[in-house]
């Protein structure tokens, strides 16, 4: 599927309309961000990154630790679903992030998560895991650019707060 060719309804065996469910009304908007993101390769405000994580993450019922990996540029090089966790956690583990980060030759990242509670406060532990981040990644001049944290449609950004 691509952004300029997505079904909205399709006909079935006796030629009536059905319309696409929500299921893949979100898939197709999934696909448009997925090709928008990649094709321009850029995320260049933390608005942008807020509503591909929001997409992405905001609506899981469990939590999961995700990064865009981008260039010296800035240009997205991959986005990673990197641990899943429970209702209410997930273990991040600060090596593989670094290893994933060497291994795509990225010069900076950006990290979200969700909180399936609905609420996007980010909590002391996220606060803590980001600076431990942040400092891993510094040591092989990895920039962190942003932490996200998403909850349904709402999100919070440790760069806009000034948490970085």
């Amino acid at each position: 599927m691509t952004a300029s060719h997505i079904d909205l309804f399709t006909i079935d065996d006796n030629g009536q309309f059905q319309l696409a469910s929500a299921g893949q009304v979100i898939e197709a908007a999934l696909a448009i961000l997925d090709e928008k993101v990649m094709r321009n390769g850029l995320i260049s405000a933390p608005a942008d990154a807020s509503a591909f994580f929001s997409l992405r993450l905001g609506s899981l019922e469990h939590e999961v630790f995700a990064a865009i990996f981008l260039d010296a540029q800035n240009r997205v090089i991959e986005y990673i679903e990197l641990f899943r966790g429970t209702l209410t956690q997930t273990s991040v583990y600060p090596r593989e992030v670094v290893k994933t980060s060497l291994r795509l030759n990225a010069a900076a990242v950006i990290f979200a998560h969700n909180h399936p509670s609905g609420v996007p406060e980010p909590s002391r532990a996220d606060e803590n895991l980001t600076k431990v981040l942040k400092d891993a990644l510094a040591l092989v001049d990895v920039r962190v650019l942003d932490h996200v944290v998403v909850a349904g449609g709402a999100s919070v950004s440790f760069a806009q707060r000034g948490l970085l």
